[in-house]
């Protein structure tokens, strides 16, 4: 299954996009200083289903199927990668970084939510 994988290195998160997604989404990674994650939760069911995700700066939209890449709304930068398993989908806040958030999908939600609550975050 693709999706996003997790790994805190020091006091950074590393976001690698995996299999075929990695093409779809023009991205195989994102570096992001843990002092610069500001919250981890659960995506918004309508945020990740319903929700117009902006322009694509690149990026795929297959509705229904997956959205990844870089996409641009209301003045702000998203990096998106969330396939056919939209309940699976964690938002990022970020601060100070080229995207203001990551909408990804994750094999586990929960654990990956509660691992960065457990983190030192800004």
């Amino acid at each position: 299954m693709d999706m996003v994988t997790i790994t805190i290195q020091g006091s950074k998160a590393v976001f690698s996009v995996r299999g075929l997604h990695r093409l779809l989404a023009f991205r195989r990674e994102l570096e992001i200083p843990l002092a610069h994650i500001l919250d981890v939760r659960r995506a918004d069911p309508d945020l990740v289903g319903r929700r117009w995700k902006g322009i694509r700066l690149p990026g795929t939209h297959l509705p229904g199927l997956l959205v990844a890449g870089t996409f641009y709304r209301d003045g702000r930068r998203t990096f998106w990668d969330v396939g056919r398993h939209a309940e699976n989908a964690i938002q990022v806040i970020l601060a100070d970084e080229r995207f203001a958030e990551l909408i990804i999908e994750v094999a586990d939600p929960a654990a990956e939510v509660a691992r960065f609550q457990a983190a030192p975050l800004a």
